[in-house]
């Protein structure tokens, strides 16, 4: 019981994250930004994780995974009830605001979660351990685009035009309507995960003591691992990268191709599918295939994905960024696992420092939408595929384990 409550944690914030890259484009036609301002949805959320990640380790050594699980349960369902004045307000701040308390309980669910996971079971097999817990992961990205295009997106897309001949009240009245459409999903969601929270506060949680005893583990003798600086990197550029590729996919898939919004959140749904496809066959090629060799083969494929979404202009484009996540699917917790292998008192601090990487997904995108905003946002596709080469590195020859 307490392994499968655990494990639904993975879905929890694989699904309010894949929720995001819906709120780019609907919070772009609601508050009315631009593609570097509604790329901000993804700062806000990979700030918190960065500002949060080792508050939520130290938290974790001192009280343990149960306490430090429930304080971000508490997190996530305050902020995901925050929707609520934000979406009444139509203040972009407020749901910035929401989006970031999300994050910081995310923090603390995965920084509890991922060792917890690792731990549990032969070194050895780790990678392919936390591969098979985070095929939850792939199932709440699946069923995320789906549900937010259904409940969220509402198919209406006025031209520049359109808007302009819009009267001051046809124009307040059609915003709030679009703002308003985000309020049932995030209170359903902070209730199912108030749920969780009750499960979690009536179920005995067994302690690792292992990882919480010990030396006190510092940031100078955490960082003398080179393998984990190098892990530190490699999860800050495959985040950036993960999280481009599908945030801007909605709005690629109109400029490419003129998909609808509406039809290109199932496509998402879609991709994300083909994402936690290959969780499962990860996790099968992981006991014939070294991690680091299959995370370097993946890398180079999404690369080369990404060069055609560059070079082509039709639906050959759309198709090429619909592959990548299949692609991406074993990327985080294959760099996760391999960046804390053999850290012994240093792992919960080093996975702290790997939770906090996740801050790339807070540059990234940002850089990503100037260079929309400057050129489009096909060009702007040269950002994650970059990335994917760092990643690319770290599986050929940074991940090897070496300690100054």
């Amino acid at each position: 019981m307490a392994f499968a409550l655990v494990t639904s944690l993975f879905f929890l914030w694989a699904f309010v994250h894949n929720l995001e890259p819906i709120l780019i484009p609907h919070l772009k036609k609601a508050c009315q930004l631009t593609d570097l301002q509604s790329a901000m949805i993804d700062s806000a959320v990979y700030l918190g994780y960065f500002l949060m990640a080792v508050p939520a380790g130290l938290v974790m050594k001192r009280y343990g995974y149960k306490r430090g699980i429930l304080v971000g349960l508490a997190l996530y369902a305050f902020g995901a009830l925050l929707f609520v004045p934000a979406a009444n307000t139509r203040v972009y701040l407020l749901f910035l605001g929401a989006l970031f308390i999300i994050a910081s309980g995310c923090a603390f669910l995965e920084t509890a979660a991922n060792p917890y996971v690792t731990i549990l079971g032969p070194p050895e097999t780790a990678a392919t351990r936390l591969n098979l817990s985070q095929s939850f992961n792939g199932l709440g990205a699946f069923l995320a685009p789906f549900i937010g295009g259904k409940f969220i997106l509402s198919g209406i897309e006025h031209s520049e035009s359109e808007l302009a001949a819009m009267t001051p009240a046809q124009l307040n009245s059609y915003l709030q309507f679009e703002a308003d459409s985000v309020k049932l999903p995030y209170v359903v969601i902070a209730v199912v995960v108030i749920a969780v929270m009750g499960l979690f506060m009536i179920t005995k949680m067994p302690e690792v003591q292992k990882s919480l005893e010990g030396r006190v583990s510092s940031l100078r003798t955490a960082l003398r691992h080179r393998h984990l600086v190098n892990g530190i990197w490699a999860q800050f550029f495959y985040v950036g990268a993960q999280v481009c590729v599908t945030s801007f996919f909605i709005r690629f898939a109109k400029f490419a191709n003129g998909v609808p919004e509406k039809q290109a959140a199932d496509w998402l749904g879609y991709a994300m599918l083909g994402f936690m496809i290959g969780r499962f066959v990860g996790t099968f090629l992981t006991r014939y295939i070294a991690a680091n060799r299959l995370l370097t083969l993946y890398s180079l494929a999404s690369m080369g994905l990404l060069a055609v979404a560059i070079l082509v202009q039709s639906g050959l484009a759309v198709w090429a960024v619909f592959a990548v996540p299949f692609f991406q699917s074993i990327m985080f917790p294959t760099i996760f696992a391999l960046g804390i292998d053999k850290l012994d008192d240093d792992r919960e601090l080093g996975s702290s420092l790997l939770v906090m990487a996740i801050a790339g997904g807070a540059f990234m995108p940002l850089l990503m939408g100037w260079i929309s905003d400057q050129i489009n946002i096909q060009v702007a596709y040269i950002v994650p595929l970059l990335c994917f080469a760092v990643v690319a590195w770290f599986g050929w020859r940074g991940y090897r384990v070496m300690s100054e």
